[in-house]
């Protein structure tokens, strides 16, 4: 059974390519998420790849993965807050009079971003501190 939990320890932070893949292939997607008060939303989209990806390369290979984990896991947390919650809440949505079964919709897939995005930001934490060998920067 440990020879398949092992398995854990690559596949979390491999899963995180679904996101590489998601703001590679769909930017337009991506960018929708940035919200409005900040400019450029294209080069959030292409930065927060980057940082993506550089979490990835440090999990997998072990260097610096304690502050891999810790700094993915303050970005997550940062977009359930900033992002998926003011959203939840019909900002950034376009309300523009009546509540519709989409907005409606829309808003319900919000909070379940919010949701999600509180476990993986847990879930980073314990990588963070259980899991992570390279505790050279953060100890």
């Amino acid at each position: 059974m440990d020879r398949i939990l092992i398995l854990g320890k690559w596949i979390f932070p491999l899963s995180f390519l679904l996101y590489v893949a998601l703001h590679l292939g769909k930017p337009d997607v991506g960018a929708a998420f940035v919200p409005d008060y900040l400019p450029f939303p294209y080069f959030w989209n292409y930065a927060t790849l980057v940082c993506i990806v550089a979490f990835i390369v440090s999990a997998v290979i072990g260097k610096y993965d304690k502050l891999a984990y810790s700094l993915m896991a303050l970005y997550v947390l940062l977009m359930a807050l900033l992002v998926h919650l003011p959203r939840a809440f019909g900002y950034e949505l376009g309300i523009a009079g009546a509540m519709t079964s989409n907005l409606a919709r829309e808003m319900e897939l919000e909070m379940l971003n919010v949701f999600r995005n509180i476990m993986v930001a847990s879930a980073l934490m314990g990588y963070a501190r259980f899991v992570a060998k390279d505790k050279a920067i953060i100890g």
